[in-house]
């Protein structure tokens, strides 16, 4: 003998009330697995021309973020090739003493600009000074390699002491950021010649 029940036919009543909830709610209520499933789908905007807007508008702010960041010293939102404790300690090292290169290459700069002009105004003038003008440049850059190998013994030798190594390319970092004018440095220099810090400067007060 079969002792399972019969199915309990749905009552017309309960039927009623499942349409009654589906018209107010306009679709059929969704199943635990449909629910779960649709959390777990990810948020894409289906509009590709305004997501690309929106990773530009993103790259963009995050460019100025980090040039604005070079100039205010926020290590934190800097580009990584400027990050880091040994980095910073580079840069200050640099910053601190009187580089012979940030001088020289200015007054080559002028030099170059008389050996172009000069042999327009007074060709005579400028044989009898174009050999003066290269052993001036010649002797300037001799100066500056001198400089840049004392540089990069200091650099070392800080850099070993506080931390133990020197590791790659931060010796080039601060030799290529000795050759660069001062007031173009990036990041800015956050120390004075000798050492002092750099005072935050004030915002104007408006008229």
């Amino acid at each position: 003998m079969n002792s399972s029940q019969p199915p309990t036919p749905e009552s017309p009543a309960s039927r009623d009330t499942d349409a009654a909830r589906t018209a107010a709610k306009g679709r059929p209520t969704r199943s635990r697995k449909e629910a779960e499933a649709a959390r777990r789908r990810p948020l894409v905007v289906s509009d590709r021309k305004e997501a690309r807007r929106r990773d530009r508008e993103r790259s963009r702010t995050r460019q100025m973020e980090a040039q604005q960041a070079l100039v205010t010293g926020d290590e934190a939102k800097m580009p990584l090739q400027h990050r880091g404790p040994e980095r910073r300690r580079v840069r200050d090292l640099v910053d601190t003493r009187h580089n012979v290169a940030e001088y020289f290459f200015p007054v080559a700069l002028v030099f170059m600009i008389v050996a172009l002009v000069l042999p327009l105004i007074d060709q005579s003038l400028y044989l009898a000074m174009s050999t003066l003008l290269i052993a001036l440049l010649w002797g300037g850059i001799a100066i500056c390699v001198i400089d840049a190998f004392f540089l990069r013994r200091r650099l070392r030798a800080a850099l070993t002491e506080e931390f133990g190594e020197v590791k790659r390319g931060l010796v080039g970092y601060g030799i290529m950021r000795a050759i660069q004018i001062r007031r173009f440095r990036l990041p800015k220099p956050q120390v004075k010649h000798g050492g002092a810090p750099v005072e935050p400067k004030q915002p104007r007060a408006k008229r």
